[in-house]
């Protein structure tokens, strides 16, 4: 006898964060396979000419070309869904920068208007700054910790406004519910970039936003292994504005990659958790260390925005930027002199890793927006990765060793 279940879909909405990231979303093929399958192919077949034209009209389900969808795309796309509180339509992206773009231009003509903090990354600050003002699109960039700057800067051509929170790399905390109330009210979208949050610590439209991205190469691959992003919003947007803008421009996630970003899932709350803690650790040394001028740890109550942050985030997050006296060149001596972590401008690896923001991940931003938003010469961003924190204090007191004097 036959015993009818309920599909895991059907019932995924009633399970707990750790199962759907070991779960959600998963379609087995005819081979009930155990982990998901790489469907690592462009094209599919159809049983008939009467069935690839239905296709195409919509009036029977199915795949038609990987630029379009893929399983294994779907597959990442739902466990995404189920993770982020308030979401109910994803599409995945080739990067993390192709899911802000594709965010921001599928739904933006000449004439809108968009708010932005200056506190962005150097890329999404190139698209805000330089590419929307080329197609007719204002611009206002504000600092967006203050809100009165927000309410001066949105109009009734505001169509969207963008931020980042925590920002990249001076930890910055953006209001997320008071600024997409202000949006809202001149009738904009609100687009959060969430990455260094990471959808364990934060939910942003929860708290009022309408769109979230992420780059997935980040926290939820965690590997370092493939480049990745995501879009996630209301079932309208991703459906009738998104979908038709990727599909004909062409930002397709590989398949393979999608499938390492389902194992990345797999561990994400144990990594962000584990990396949490390590990040903790390592604020409370350097904010005690006599060759650090600054710390900036949203976790720390001397971050000016602590408050805000235990508001709307479960935890401190995963990064510490923190400043070394003397500047340059002695963030760099600092830097040369480490040996367990490794310097690079990627984040959220398992391994640690650390950048000097102003030569590398904002080099591009001119000197006096840097200057403004605290990326001194002297600024250092750390990820905190899975090591034991006591070795990566030990890595940290050595380097910063020489500046003690």
């Amino acid at each position: 006898m036959t015993v009818e279940k309920e599909t895991a879909p059907d019932r995924a909405r009633n399970y707990r964060t750790a199962t759907n990231l070991v779960r959600g979303g998963t379609k087995r093929s005819k081979f009930n396979e155990t982990s998901e399958a790489i469907f690592m192919n462009s094209g599919f077949v159809y049983d008939s000419a009467e069935q690839a034209a239905g296709r195409f009209k919509g009036e029977n389900d199915g795949f038609i070309y990987s630029r379009y969808a893929n399983p294994t795309l779907s597959m990442f796309e739902e466990r995404m869904i189920l993770l982020e509180d308030g979401a109910e339509a994803a599409r995945a992206t080739a990067s993390g920068m192709a899911a802000v773009n594709g965010a921001l231009m599928s739904q933006l003509k000449a004439g809108d208007h968009v708010v932005a903090p200056k506190a962005l990354f150097g890329s999404c600050l190139y698209i805000i700054e330089t590419i929307l003002p080329r197609f007719g699109i204002e611009v206002t960039l504000i600092d967006g910790t203050d809100i009165d700057q927000w309410k001066h800067a949105l109009n009734k051509k505001t169509a969207c406004v963008f931020f980042e929170t925590p920002s990249n790399p001076a930890l910055e905390i953006m209001d997320i519910a008071a600024i997409s109330d202000l949006a809202h009210k001149v009738g904009a979208k609100v687009i959060v970039d969430n990455v260094f949050a990471t959808p364990v610590l934060q939910h942003p439209l929860t708290l009022g936003a309408d769109i979230v991205v992420y780059s997935a190469t980040k926290h939820i691959d965690g590997q370092g292994r493939c480049l990745g992003g995501i879009v996630l919003g209301s079932e309208e947007f991703v459906e009738d504005t998104l979908a038709p803008y990727l599909k004909h421009t062409g930002p397709a996630l590989s398949p393979f990659n999608a499938w390492n970003l389902l194992k990345g899932l797999e561990t994400l709350e144990l990594r962000v958790e584990k990396q949490c803690d390590n990040a903790e650790k390592v604020a409370t040394f350097l904010e005690g260390h006599p060759a650090v001028s600054r710390v900036i740890f949203p976790g720390s109550e001397s971050h000016r925005q602590h408050a805000l942050a235990k508001q709307q985030m479960a935890r401190g997050g995963t990064l510490v930027a923190f400043e070394v006296a003397g500047g340059q060149d002695a963030a760099f001596e600092a830097l040369n002199r480490l040996s367990l972590i490794d310097i690079s401008n990627n984040l959220g690896d398992a391994k640690s890793l650390i950048t000097h923001p102003t030569t590398t991940t904002h080099s591009s931003v001119d000197d006096a927006t840097k200057q403004e938003l605290g990326i001194t010469e002297g600024l250092l961003r750390l990820s905190v990765g899975l090591e034991d924190a006591d070795d990566l204090i030990d890595d940290l007191g050595y380097a910063l060793s020489s500046q003690k004097d």
